[in-house]
C-alpha cells in the first residue's frame, strides 16, 4: 500500500523504525540513482565525438551488457545500482571534465555491468578492456588484472571472471534470494582476487575496496582517506560490528533490525591521529545507506555511529523527493555538538541524528532490564543529548529557510522531542 507524503514525514520525525517509511526511502533512493544512471547516458551521447573510438565502444558494449541483464533480472541490475559506491562513482563521472578525467570514469562501468551479471546469474561472454588493471565489482570484491582485459563467462547460474591472459581467474555464484551475499571460488592459485566480506546476521558488507568508496579529496577537516586493508583490522570491525549489534539488540530491537534494513556498506576511515581527537563518521549525500568511520573504541560506539549515520542516510533520502531546506540559505548557528556554527541543512541533520540518539537513550532508561554498565550511560546520555537536540530545535523553528515540508518534519520533531522528555521524566 503506498504511503502518502505527509505519513512519510510522521513516521521518519520519530526517528523510530518504521519499515513502510524505509520502503518508500528506498523507492526514494533509486529515482536518483536511476535519473543519474539517464544523466551520463545523455552525457556520453552528448559528447561522444569527444572520445577516443575503443573508449566509446567500450561505453556502448558495457551498456549492451546492462540491458541484457535487466531483461533477465531487474532486481539484480536495481541492486549493483543502488549500491552506495555506484552513487558516488555516478557523480564524479557527471562531475568531471569532458576528456581524459571523464573517459577514466566512463571504464568503471565495465565493473558495474560485470556486477550485475554475477548477481543475475545471467548468461555471458565478452571481454572487458580495463585501462587502470583492474576490475572492480560494486558490493562483491575486486580482481587484478595486469594485462588490462579480462574475461566474462556466465553459464548456468555461474560466472567465471578471469584475467585476459586466461589465467588468472575466479568463479562467482549468484547471491541467495534471502540477500546472502555472492559465493566465490579461486580456480588458480595466482587469481589476485579480494572479495569482500558481509557482516554476520546481515546483508551489510564491509567494503574497504570499492575505488570509490571515499572521494578524493578525503572526509573531514583533516581529509581521511580511506583506511588500507589489513586483515587484522578486518577481523576487529566484525568484533566491533558485533558488539555493537549486540548492544542495540539488548537497547533496542526494533531499531537494530532497521539498521540492517537501511545499510548496505561500512566503509573503514584512515586511524585518527591523537590530536584529531573522537573517531570521525559521515554519510555522503551521493552515497546513502554506506556509513564511513574510523574503527570506533568499541561495540557501543559503533553502535551510536551507526544510529547516527542512519538517519544522516533517512534524510538525506527523504531530501530527494521532498525538499526540507531552501536552497538559499546563509545563515550559521551554533550547535552544541559541534564547536564550528552550521548552516541550517547542517542542524537539521544533525538534530535529527541527535534526537534518534535521545529516543535510543530514553527507551534504555524506560523500558529493558538492562546491564548496570548501559543504564549507567543511557542516563549520562539522555540528559545531554535531550538539551542540545531542544536548543537546535527552536533554531530551526525560527528559521525561514525551511520549506513548508521542512516546517512540517520540524513541528513532527519537536512534538517527539518533548514526549520523550515527559515519558523520561516520569520514570525518573
Amino acid at each position: 500500500m503506498a504511503i502518502s507524503p505527509s505519513e512519510i514525514l510522521s513516521a521518519l520525525a520519530s526517528t523510530r523504525p518504521r519499515p513502510a517509511a524505509v520502503a518508500a526511502l528506498r523507492a526514494a533512493v533509486h529515482a536518483r540513482r536511476m535519473l543519474l544512471v539517464k544523466s551520463l547516458l545523455v552525457r556520453v551521447d552528448r559528447h561522444g565525438s569527444a572520445l577516443p573510438p575503443a573508449a566509446r565502444r567500450r561505453f556502448e558494449q558495457d551498456w549492451e551488457t546492462l540491458e541484457r541483464t535487466e531483461r533477465v533480472d531487474p532486481a539484480a541490475v536495481r541492486d549493483v545500482l543502488d549500491y552506495p559506491m555506484t552513487g558516488a562513482w555516478l557523480t564524479e563521472a557527471l562531475a568531471a571534465p569532458v576528456g581524459a578525467e571523464f573517459e577514466s570514469h566512463l571504464a568503471h562501468l565495465s565493473g558495474v555491468s560485470a556486477a550485475a551479471v554475477v548477481r543475475a546469474g545471467a548468461e555471458a561472454d565478452r571481454i572487458l578492456i580495463l585501462p587502470a588493471g583492474i576490475l572492480a565489482l560494486p558490493g562483491i570484491g575486486v580482481l587484478s588484472c595486469p594485462s588490462g582485459r579480462a574475461r566474462l563467462v556466465g553459464r548456468d547460474g555461474l560466472v567465471r571472471v578471469m584475467d585476459g591472459t586466461g589465467g588468472a581467474a575466479v568463479v562467482l555464484s549468484r547471491p541467495e534470494a534471502d540477500g546472502r551475499p555472492v559465493a566465490e571460488r579461486r580456480v588458480s592459485e595466482d587469481a589476485v582476487w579480494s572479495g569482500l566480506r558481509t557482516f554476520p546476521g546481515s546483508t551489510v558488507v564491509l567494503d574497504d575496496l570499492d575505488p570509490y568508496r571515499v572521494p578524493s579529496p578525503g572526509i573531514g577537516p583533516s581529509a581521511l582517506p580511506a583506511a588500507r586493508r589489513l586483515p587484522s583490522v578486518r577481523r576487529l570491525w566484525f568484533e566491533r560490528w558485533g558488539a555493537a549489534q549486540a548492544f542495540l539488540s539488548a537497547a533496542d530491537p526494533a531499531r537494530a533490525a532497521e539498521i540492517r534494513e537501511v545499510l548496505r556498506a561500512v566503509v573503514p576511515l584512515a586511524p585518527p591521529r591523537p590530536a584529531d581527537g573522537a573517531p570521525v563518521s559521515a554519510t555522503l549525500r551521493a552515497a546513502p545507506c554506506a556509513v564511513l568511520t574510523q574503527l570506533p573504541a568499541g561495540g557501543r560506539e559503533l553502535a551510536e555511529s551507526l544510529v547516527h549515520e542512519t538517519h544522516h542516510t533517512k534524510l538525506a533520502a527523504l531530501n530527494e523527493f521532498l525538499p526540507l531546506c531552501r536552497p538559499d540559505g546563509r545563515t550559521l548557528h551554533h550547535v552544541g555538538w559541534r564547536p564550528d556554527p552550521r548552516p541550517v541543512p547542517a542542524v537539521l541533520q544533525g538534530a535529527y541524528a541527535h534526537l534518534a540518539l535521545t529516543d535510543l537513550s530514553g527507551r534504555m532508561l524506560r523500558g529493558r532490564v538492562l546491564p548496570s554498565p548501559l543504564r549507567r550511560w543511557a542516563a549520562e546520555q539522555f540528559p545531554d543529548y535531550h538539551e542540545q537536540v531542544g536548543k537546535a530545535l527552536s533554531i530551526l523553528r525560527g528559521s525561514d529557510e525551511l520549506t513548508s515540508a521542512g516546517t512540517e518534519f520540524v513541528h513532527r520533531m519537536v512534538r517527539h522531542h518533548e514526549s520523550l522528555g515527559t515519558a523520561t521524566r516520569s520514570c525518573a
